[in-house]
Parts: C-alpha cells; structure tokens; sequence
C-alpha cells in the first residue's frame, strides 16, 4: 500500500461499537478499496474499528450512508452505524435535529437530541422459527437465540459455528440472549464481516427485541436491551402483517478526529 495521501477521518461509537467516519461529499475516497478499507479497520495496524462509514450527497435526501464491514467489503446496513452517523451528520453542519438519509436498505429517518440519536429502522414481516431460535432480518440477517449463562458463554466459537455451519458462506448475525427482568434482556452477538464478537449491534439489538415479543417472552412494544458496551431500547408497532414503527435509540457520540497516511 503507497503512503502517498493524508486522509481525515473522525472515530464515532454507539454503545461500544465503534466506526471510522469520513466525510466523502467530495467523492474522493477510492470505493473500490477493500484492502484500505480493510487496513483503516484493523485495529494493530490501522486507526481500528467494527466498519468503516461514508456520509456522501445525495440528490433527494440529507445524505447517503455507505457502510463497509471490518474485512473492507461493503456490507447491509447497520443499526449503530447509522445512529453515529446521524451524529457525524450533525456535526458537519449537514442537519440539526432530524435526518432522513439513504441506506443500502432504504430510506431511514432519524432524530438527535444532545448525544442520543433515535433511528427509525425497516419494517420486518418475516420471521422464521427455528428450533430454540429465531431469524429474521433488520435491515442485515440476524439469528436470535435465547441461552442461559449469557456472561460465561463462548459467543465466539458458537457464533462461528452457527454463522458458516447453519447459514453458509454468506453468513449471518449470531445474537445469544438472556432474559434480565421484565421487558429486559441482555444479548451478545458475533458479528459476520467482523467475524468476532462485537460490543453492540444496532441490527441485532433490533432483532432480539422483535424475536423476544414475537416468542411471548414481553408483551410491551418498548424493550429494553443491555449489550456490551452499553443499553439500547428498541419500540415498534405490530399487527397482522407484523412489525413496522421499528425504532432504535441510544448514546452515539464522537471519540476524535485524526490524519492518517494511506
């Protein structure tokens, strides 16, 4: 790789889930870069993070979101990634306390308020019931499954167990659950395209609450839910065509701002 450019970036992390931020309005980030991609996430030999995130223009809303997994591919959207990028967004300038942006999977809209940033996410009508678990897709694909010693339990190796021997090359999320009191619940995930477990995921989070209503497990359409690196609620509306409404919300805030040569 030629050291031949400075690029500016800002590090953004929801709930621990960190990400490289760049503003790439003027388009000159090389898109087609998996391996810099990849090196920027690396954590001991780049800046280090769970994905890299563009803000771009876009013709009709506030911005463009583009997201690439750790392992430099482009990847489906993802829940904090997009929260911290409504943060990124307000820092800039480019909104004050409401965003409508594109994403891979649609058009999301969102509100700020001080360091908490409320995302509306994608309807989900879908849900497959699997033995002792549940998938369904929250803008990525996600496996929920409810286990007992959540803290001590090997998410790694079950996560990559399930990730490539249930759901093949193309992979999915792996979220482990454990019940903490009513409405609450606390969840681990291994993250594909990190291929390790990550603090929080948006999408996840997102998925564990619809899989935990869906299954009887809490009746309010307000869960609560405690990941790694910090709490996320998530609330929605449901009916016979199933979830829509679907909202997360919590902390999203700027870590620094740093040059690196690449």
């Amino acid at each position: 790789m030629e050291m031949n450019r400075v690029l500016t970036f800002y590090k953004y992390q929801g709930t621990g889930n960190d990400f490289v931020m760049i503003d790439n309005r003027d388009n000159s980030f090389p898109k087609d870069d998996i391996k810099l991609v990849a090196w920027l996430c690396d954590r001991r030999f780049g800046i280090g993070a769970d994905g890299l995130i563009l803000l771009e223009e876009d013709a009709t809303m506030d911005f463009n979101m583009v997201y690439y997994n750790a392992d430099g591919k482009e990847g489906s959207m993802c829940g904090n990634g997009g929260r911290c990028l409504v943060a990124f967004a307000k820092f800039l300038g480019v909104i004050s306390t409401e965003a409508k942006f594109n994403a891979v999977d649609g058009v999301h809209s969102a509100t700020i308020k001080g360091d908490i940033v409320e995302l509306q996410m994608g309807d989900v009508t879908d849900i497959s019931e699997k033995p002792n678990a549940y998938f369904l897709n929250t803008g990525s694909p996600h496996h929920v499954q409810l286990v007992k010693g959540l803290q001590d339990f090997d998410v790694f190796k079950e996560g990559s167990k399930l990730r490539y021997g249930v759901y093949g090359q193309k992979g999915s999320n792996i979220n482990f659950v454990e019940p903490l009191g009513e409405g609450t619940f606390a969840v681990r995930t291994y993250e594909r395209g990190v291929e390790d477990e990550t603090l929080s995921c948006g999408t996840g989070v997102t998925a564990v609450a619809i899989a935990m209503h869906k299954s009887g497990k809490v009746s309010s359409d307000v869960v609560n839910i405690e990941a790694q690196g910090g709490k996320l609620q998530v609330r929605f509306s449901v009916d016979a065509k199933g979830y829509s409404n679907v909202h997360l919300k919590g902390p999203a805030t700027q870590v620094f701002k740093g040059e690196v040569k690449c």
